[in-house]
């Protein structure tokens, strides 16, 4: 059984016994590494550790808010799937990122799981301050009008569900209100590893 039949199982079998819903717990006192202070992982040696980790590459869209500018979107490797009921996912967007205030204003998204032959692409998006959209082939989404990338093996559109504070980056969380494979599901996705896309 995949994971999202373990998880279907799971959401019937709490259902059929009148579980309760789990209280959050409460968050934990975050602070910054104070300028006195040694911080307990060296940055470089975290990135070189967590690049063992290979991660799926994605593009996070947003429709344009004004008749002035081009929509809005970034590479993104920190996307994941998050609930199931109701279907939810997440992704991570640093705090200093110049895209991120476009598509809170925006209040939607779509993620674009990219294939292997999609390494220029992201690349693209991966630059700041250029029309990232130049070039690029893509559609309007059902639900929120957010570009649908051309070649991308899967599509996830969504509304801003909640945002939460991690550290140097937000993690946003979007309510799914549509998505598909497109016409390449079968191909190898890009992925990134050490650094590189493999």
């Amino acid at each position: 059984m995949g994971q999202a039949g373990m998880a279907e199982a799971a959401v019937r079998y709490l259902r059929a016994a009148g579980a309760q819903p789990v209280e959050a717990l409460p968050r934990p006192e975050l602070r910054c590494v104070g300028e006195d202070e040694r911080a307990p992982v060296d940055q470089a040696e975290f990135r070189r550790v967590l690049g063992s980790f290979a991660t799926g590459v994605t593009v996070v869209t947003a429709p344009a808010t004004d008749s002035d500018t081009p929509p809005a979107g970034f590479a993104c490797q920190s996307f994941s799937s998050l609930s199931l009921d109701p279907p939810l996912v997440a992704f991570m967007v640093g705090r200093t990122s110049t895209t991120w205030p476009r598509i809170a204003r925006a209040g939607v998204f779509c993620v674009n799981v990219l294939g292997a032959h999609q390494g220029e692409l992201c690349r693209g998006f991966a630059v700041s301050g250029r029309d990232k959209f130049a070039d690029v082939a893509y559609d309007a989404s059902p639900a929120s009008g957010s570009p649908r990338l051309a070649g991308a093996l899967a599509w996830i559109d969504c509304t801003i569900h909640a945002v939460h504070t991690g550290g140097d980056h937000l993690i946003v969380v979007g309510r799914v209100e549509a998505l598909g494979t497109g016409a390449g599901e079968a191909e190898a996705p890009l992925l990134f590893h050490k650094g590189r896309f493999v």
